[in-house]
Order: structure tokens, then sequence, then C-alpha cells
């Protein structure tokens, strides 16, 4: 069982990163691979009870790939996790199948509380590098969040999120939506602006278009003769 959870996760690294050159170098330089391998040995040793076992063996696989996920969270077939440095996953976070993570990633608490406070991200979902998804909300299936976003709602399936805060942008699907597109950095690969940006540059055209339009009603009023000051 182990040896086929590793099988396939080398070789989906090697279908998804054209810099791996072979099987032997995936073993031996993704740090991202030695952290998710590692989890599972601290996440066996947290379900039976040796919890701080389970937190020194994931402290150890964090000073060694700068990746940390806590012993409790729970992972996915396939994950990715792309550079790794930075990376940081929750206690209560739950991640889906054939995801994939860029460096500095944070699965975070929004705020302090008890129970479930970190997010479930479904399966097929990109985030990219930066991006914060916090609290105890749900990333949908084939979902993508671009690069530096904070996203703190629920995000439905086949939906790219951008922006701080994050929200949607309109995203081209594929007409086989078994197998969605893969979006490098979880930005959509059509010029999709932050919906914010794209607010700002509409109000900025129209402010233009009606300082153009105040000149020239300036321009064709008849001038008025100037008053004389003195009576």
């Amino acid at each position: 069982m182990a040896f086929m959870f590793l099988r396939e996760t080398v070789r989906t690294y090697r279908e998804r990163d054209p810099a791996a050159r072979s099987a032997l170098e995936v073993l031996l330089c993704y740090p991202g691979l030695h952290a998710v391998v590692w989890h599972r040995f601290s996440h066996f040793l947290w379900c039976h009870g040796w919890y701080l076992a389970g937190r020194f063996s994931s402290h150890i696989a964090r000073w060694a790939t700068g990746i940390e996920i806590h012993p409790a969270a729970k992972l996915g077939r396939r994950l990715i996790i792309d550079h790794g440095m930075g990376v940081v996953i929750g206690e209560t976070a739950e991640v889906g199948d054939d995801c994939y993570l860029y460096h500095q990633v944070t699965l975070g608490v929004a705020r302090t509380m008890g129970g479930k406070r970190h997010p479930t991200v479904g399966n097929n979902v990109i985030i990219g590098a930066g991006a914060k998804v916090l609290g105890p909300i749900t990333v949908g299936d084939n979902a993508r969040v671009g690069s530096n976003a904070v996203v703190v709602d629920n995000v439905p399936n086949d939906t790219t999120m951008v922006g701080i805060p994050a929200r949607p942008v309109d995203r081209k699907l594929p007409r086989d939506r078994r197998q969605p597109a893969f979006d490098p950095y979880g930005m959509p690969c059509d010029d999709s602006l932050d919906p914010l940006l794209h607010d700002l540059a509409e109000m900025r055209a129209e402010l233009a278009d009606l300082e153009a339009r105040v000149g020239r009603i300036s321009a064709e009023a008849p001038r008025q003769p100037a008053q004389s000051a003195t009576k």
C-alpha cells in the first residue's frame, strides 16, 4: 500500500512538473514529496493516540523540508506541494485528491475557536503561491486560488478566486469536465483581472470620458461679455 502511494505520487510529480527528469530525482530532491510521505507517518502516530510523538515527528519534517503539516491534518492522494517552502497546513485542515499547492500557501484559521478551524479543500484544486485560505470554509472541486489571494468565504466548484479579499473571476472551462485544465499558480489563462482592479479600470475610463465631455461643452459654450467692474 505504501509503495503504491509512493509510486503514484512520484508519477504525478513527473507528469505535472517538466523539471522532473526521473523518478529518482523526484525521490531524492523534492521536499514536497518528503513532507507528504513523512506526514503519513506522523498522522499514523497521531491517530493511534501518540500525540507528542506525532507532533515531534512533524516538527522534524518541518525542520527538514520547510513545510509545516500538523499530524492531525487529512491529506488526499497524489497531493503535489511544488517548491514547498513556507507551506502551512493546520490541524483540522482537509485536502482532497489530486490537489496542487505552491510555496507559502497557508491553510489556516480566521479566528481563534474550538472544533473545526481550518479549510476543507476539494479534489483537483490548485492554490497559487502565497495564497491564504482561512477559516472552516470549503473550497470546491476543480477550484483555483490565484497567487497571494486571501480566501475567507466558501468557494464553489469550478471557480477561480483572485485578489484580497478573494473574488471570483470568469474562467473558461474545458469541454471535458472530467479533465480540468491545469492552471499554473492557480491563475486563469485568459488574462482575467482581479475584479476589484477591473472595476477601478472601468471607473478610470468613465472619469476620463466625463472629463473629455466637460471639456468639449466648455469649448462650445458662447463666451459671456465681461461685465464692467464699475457702474
